[in-house]
């Protein structure tokens, strides 16, 4: 009908400025290699540092309509969208739920989102900070990598970084967040985004001979996580 589907490589952003390059820019030759007639719009689509699915219409109700109901399920409580994510780390709880408040906070001089552990009531109304929530199961391991399923019920900007970080293992190519997972001795503990500087991700000699990487090919490791599955009505 209306709708196509495709799969976003990450570092490919949805909107962008005229004559950059993004999926936007894309949709009218998409359109003609196509053969449709009909204008493309986004329907649904994950940020640009992820991968995965992209749900395009080439009707503005479908679109409209749909779109509602991705905010209406939220709302409800359920959840419409799964994403898959490498670790470095597992989780000590094979599945849970990580709740926390987030907000955008100044760093020097770029702006970055912190969480919020214990939000009180007035910057929660203020819309300060946003309470959010992201379900996980750990779908497999090996080594100190995990194959986690990643369920958000509220949409904040990096949301499952952040909340991967809380969980103490980060995403795999997370040069934003990473960092504020330090290890002693090989356990993990949280470092406040104010006392970890931001900076390309550390890995262990093994995990790069793994990836067949060298230290300084890390910067170009691409975030791993990607949008899976979409549940439409």
């Amino acid at each position: 009908g209306a709708l196509l589907a495709l799969s976003k490589p990450p570092g490919l952003p949805i909107l962008g400025r005229p004559g950059d390059l993004s999926l936007d820019a894309l949709l009218p030759a998409l359109r003609r290699r196509l053969g449709l007639t009909a204008e493309l719009h986004v329907v649904k689509a994950p940020a640009r540092e992820y991968s995965g699915l992209v749900l395009l219409s080439s009707c503005y109700h479908t679109t409209k309509k749909l779109q509602q109901f991705f905010t209406n399920a939220r709302w409800r409580g359920q959840y419409p969208a799964t994403y898959h994510a490498i670790t470095v780390g597992v989780p000590a709880e094979v599945e849970g739920e990580i709740r926390t408040g987030l907000r955008w906070q100044q760093q020097g001089d770029r702006a970055m989102v912190v969480p919020v552990l214990a939000p009180g009531r007035r910057s929660l109304a203020r819309k300060d900070v946003k309470s959010t929530l992201t379900r996980y199961q750990v779908l497999g391991a090996m080594g100190d990598c995990a194959l986690l399923q990643l369920q958000p019920r509220t949409a904040f900007p990096e949301q499952l970084q952040v909340h991967l970080t809380l969980l103490l293992c980060p995403a795999l190519g997370d040069h934003e967040h990473s960092s504020c997972v330090g290890r002693v001795l090989g356990v993990p503990f949280f470092l406040t985004p104010e006392t970890a500087p931001t900076r390309t991700q550390v890995l262990d000699k093994e995990l790069l001979s793994r990836l067949g990487l060298s230290p300084r090919q890390l910067h170009r490791l691409p975030l791993h996580i990607h949008l899976q599955e979409l549940v439409l009505p």
